[in-house]
């Protein structure tokens, strides 16, 4: 057997067991063939005669899967900064939005942006998490809120993956809000007529994403929008229980939806129905912390029902300004209670998961892609403790 690159000398979080723990190797090697792993393990279990090109000692330092932002709104125009530093003053977010503010602002920067003015908005934003560990990521549309906007969102996010060393999984969310002087009903007709199909024509999304909640759309108009993405072979997710219990995530678990995002006000039926279905818990601790939130997602009662918890920066322009996956890690364990072994798994092996890549990425195996991050740390606590702190030493995406 041959092998392109062997890294050795390394300790390893597999992310590949039974039990659901960190797999921790303690004299780790990973070998990569044509972008691919071909060994993950112990060294002294390489296979016998394998013949390597490229070898590199690790150092005794740690190797984890590449980190994995399953939950993301990357791609936009404009800045809202301004509009934080007005609710810092005591202006709510309802008189912002008034002002043409809010969600609005973002729509109207990002319809007048073209190609090359969102791709140069963007690209720093993705490099600040591919300085991370990120070498997956997915990229919600959902600030367009016209056929037209909707599309080019989507096509940017697709060219990111060109431009850098990173798999980007697109997602549709056309469902994200009602746009200024429209009807809600009428629109979901839009999305569901006109917009999903032509977005399953052209390639542009692997899944369809929809705001279920009293400020967005109703239950009723979330399993339109899924009927509709099924009958076009698209995946389907939801935002669902942010701000209020619409039982969104019971619907998206009985369409067997890859995940369902946010979901502090799940309840128990809700909890049930994602178990029985397979739908994966994305629980985004930024957007909790930056709209000071204080009903935390029912973790307890999720992790008793053995729904898999995944974990993602959330990053937006207006809830969750967040390129760090790091931080969100620790915001998971300091605000959610979450454990090292879930922070760390909710960026990789769980979050395959809710982009449905488990059988590709987000574990250390042999099989999988031989994506990887490389860090500088004492032991993998520091990934979730450290503030501030990136001790990424290297990132290795499909063997390269």
């Amino acid at each position: 057997m041959r092998c392109d690159t062997l890294w050795h000398n390394a300790q390893l979080i597999t992310l590949d067991t039974a039990d659901g723990g960190l797999g921790e190797v303690r004299d780790g090697a990973i070998a990569a063939c044509d972008g691919r792993i071909v060994h993950a393990g112990p060294l002294s279990s390489l296979p016998a005669g394998l013949e390597v090109a490229n070898r590199i000692d690790c150092g005794g330092r740690w190797i984890s899967p590449g980190l994995i932002d399953c939950h993301t709104h990357l791609v936009y125009a404009g800045n809202r900064a301004n509009e934080f530093e007005q609710r810092l003053q005591g202006v709510s977010y309802a008189d912002i939005a008034k002002a043409g503010g809010g969600i609005v602002s973002t729509v109207r920067a990002t319809r007048a942006a073209d190609d090359d003015a969102l791709i140069a908005a963007t690209l720093p934003r993705l490099d600040a998490m591919l300085a991370e560990g990120v070498t997956t990521i997915e990229i919600k549309s959902g600030y367009g809120l016209t056929l037209d906007d909707e599309l080019k969102q989507l096509r940017v996010a697709r060219h990111l993956g060109e431009l850098r060393a990173v798999e980007v999984a697109p997602t549709f969310l056309g469902a994200h809000a009602v746009p200024p002087g429209a009807e809600a009903q009428a629109y979901i007709d839009q999305v569901c007529t006109q917009m999903i199909p032509a977005v399953a024509a052209q390639g542009l999304a692997e899944a369809v994403d929809v705001f279920c909640e009293h400020i967005a759309f109703s239950l009723a108009q979330a399993e339109q929008v899924f009927t509709a993405a099924k009958a076009y072979g698209l995946q389907v997710k939801i935002h669902a229980e942010q701000l209020s219990n619409q039982h969104g995530a019971a619907l998206a678990a009985r369409f067997g939806a890859l995940s369902a995002d946010h979901i502090e006000h799940l309840d128990d039926d809700g909890i049930a129905a994602m178990a029985a279905a397979g739908t994966v818990a994305v629980l985004l601790p930024g957007a909790f912390y930056f709209t000071r939130d204080t009903l935390v997602p029912p973790i307890a009662a999720l992790r008793a029902a053995g729904v898999p918890l995944a974990l993602a920066t959330d990053s937006n322009p207006g809830t969750s300004p967040l390129t760090s996956p790091l931080l969100a890690m620790n915001m998971a364990a300091t605000l959610f209670r979450m454990t090292v072994t879930e922070c760390i798994a909710g960026f990789t092996r769980e979050a395959a998961r809710a982009l449905g890549r488990f059988d590709r990425v987000g574990r250390l195996r042999a099989g999988l892609d031989c994506n990887l991050a490389i860090w500088d740390i004492d032991a993998p606590a520091d990934l979730v403790y450290r503030i501030g702190f990136n001790p990424l030493h290297a990132r290795v995406w499909r063997g390269q």
